[in-house]
């Protein structure tokens, strides 16, 4: 046990000493108690370590400031590395694979998310909201959007290669923006629109020069945008109304994952149906392979990463800046895709590709000006 001259108490007086010692009387003794009980219990101090310190009044709340700073960055950066991986994943499952049935893999990556957060929320490992009617029905109209967001970006991923799915997200960025004008008021600057009219050239330009064009691709990556939009300005919406139909008036990120993995069940289950898909599951001979139910697998358990890192992040900033985060985060898919995947390329392609990536960027500097 250290000397007691090492031993500071900081307490926060606001306002002149004298003027608070006067209107405060018990304050000097308080002062004095607290001093004699560090003496009586002046080991504990070598078990925390360091110089203790008592918060009053404000130190709790600058406590958790850099908490709070970094709370963006971190959830930013999972996300990107999440978004990453799945992307790259689900293009080995479908096209290495040449695996035709993304519903069915959408219900199985979904399915694993559910089974992970259950048995977590069992064991009380994490902390799930009690479901009830009420906030299922708030959140089928997201959920609706969610499943086909996931299902157009398979078969989008299916046609296309990524450096080409990519660079068309970019108009996602543009209708995420119109939206937050009508629907949250929030207005961008000269520079963002600008860098919307270079997203639409270099996707405009990206498609005209792409050598491995696919009508089917392209028309799943239109809806594909639109329900990405959709569904990061309506999760958004619906994120504070949820809240209000909980019986603890808070909604983790963690109990939205599940919401949105276990509603969309009964949905896939009902489109793998209508579209005959588990005939052809059923008779695919890929099924019998080892390393394809590990890569499905695998992308199972990204898919519970994105699912999480993508509702945090969306929490701790907004829509417009996930989805310009979502545009910087292309950089790294585009250049592996191309590695990988051994993409057919022409010069006006990779100059409209990189093009798209200095668009994306731009609106990244844009946004934060």
């Amino acid at each position: 046990v250290g000397d007691m001259s090492n031993f500071k108490l900081d307490v926060v007086i606001h306002g002149d000493s004298e003027e608070a010692a006067a209107s405060s009387p018990n304050r000097k003794v308080t002062v004095c108690l607290l001093f004699i009980s560090s003496r009586l219990f002046r080991g504990s101090r070598a078990a925390v370590g360091g110089n203790f310190k008592l918060p009053v009044e404000g130190d709790e709340k600058r406590e958790h400031g850099p908490a709070v700073k970094s709370g963006p960055l971190i959830s930013g950066t999972a996300y990107c590395i999440s978004s990453c991986s799945m992307t790259l994943l689900n293009k080995v499952v479908l096209s290495t694979y040449n695996f035709n049935a993304g519903i069915s893999l959408m219900f199985y990556q979904n399915l694993i998310s559910t089974l992970v957060v259950a048995v977590f929320g069992f064991f009380g490992a994490v902390s799930v909201e009690k479901l009830n009617w009420k906030l299922i029905k708030l959140w089928i109209p997201v959920n609706l959007i969610f499943i086909g967001m996931l299902v157009s970006g398979m078969y989008s991923l299916k046609y296309i290669n990524i450096a080409m799915v990519t660079i068309l997200k970019n108009m996602t960025n543009i209708l995420t923006a119109v939206g937050e004008l009508y629907m949250f008021r929030k207005r961008q600057n000269q520079k963002v629109w600008t860098a919307m009219f270079l997203m639409i050239i270099s996707a405009v330009s990206g498609s005209i020069t792409d050598l491995s064009f696919d009508t089917k691709g392209y028309a799943w990556q239109i809806v594909n945008c639109i329900l990405t939009a959709s569904y990061s300005l309506t999760l958004r919406q619906v994120m504070d109304k949820a809240k209000q139909a909980t019986r603890s008036g808070s909604l983790n990120e963690v109990s939205m994952v599940l919401l949105n993995n276990l509603l969309s069940l009964p949905f896939a289950m009902f489109l793998i149906l209508i579209f005959d898909e588990w005939r052809y599951v059923m008779n695919a001979g890929v099924i019998e392979l080892p390393m394809f139910w590990v890569a499905a697998t695998a992308s199972g358990f990204l898919g519970l990463a994105i699912s999480f890192t993508s509702m945090w992040f969306l929490q701790q900033t907004g829509p417009t800046t996930y989805s310009l985060v979502g545009s910087l985060n292309k950089i790294p898919i585009s250049l592996a895709g191309l590695v990988l995947f051994n993409v057919p390329l022409s010069v006006p392609n990779m100059f409209s590709i990189l093009f798209g990536l200095f668009a994306g960027i731009f609106f990244a500097r844009a946004k934060m000006s």
